[in-house]
């Protein structure tokens, strides 16, 4: 996209940079250059350069959904904020849910259950929270955490 931009705005000021500043021989060596054309070059330029932007973004945004990939394969069941920038979440894959705990600096896997604690379709957080609890066998009181 950078090489795009560079080869724009290159054949586009060509015309500029290619312009005579000496004249004839005999005459004044140096003419006044064409302010207005100069003026009207650059900002056909600039369009130029702005529509090629604008153009690149509408086609990226329009090629994100053509990769041919089943994004049906992995869903997202249930995401829990738990701090500032920590989260657990509930993901299924091929009918399997695994809770996952997320940090700005790693995944990990916190528990695979067996059978689905949650319907993907119908998943709601407070049932959620109540069913993996259940399953865990206990609650968890930031109180009386040991490290």
């Amino acid at each position: 996209m950078v090489r795009l931009l560079l080869t724009a705005s290159v054949l586009i000021a060509a015309p500029v940079m290619a312009q005579e500043t000496v004249g004839p021989a005999g005459a004044d060596s140096a003419r006044a250059p064409d302010t207005l054309g100069t003026i009207l070059s650059l900002g056909a330029g600039l369009v130029a350069v702005v529509a090629v932007i604008y153009g690149c973004a509408w086609l990226i945004r329009r090629m994100n959904g053509m990769t041919g990939v089943n994004n049906n394969a992995i869903r997202i069941v249930s995401v829990l904020a738990i701090g500032a920038r920590e989260r657990i979440a509930l993901v299924e894959v091929g009918g399997q849910q695994i809770l996952l705990g997320i940090t700005p600096s790693a995944i990990r896997t916190l528990h695979v259950f067996e059978e689905p604690v949650v319907d993907a379709n119908s998943a709601g957080s407070s049932d959620f929270a109540r069913r993996l609890q259940g399953m865990i066998g206990k609650s968890w009181n930031p109180s009386t955490r040991n490290d």
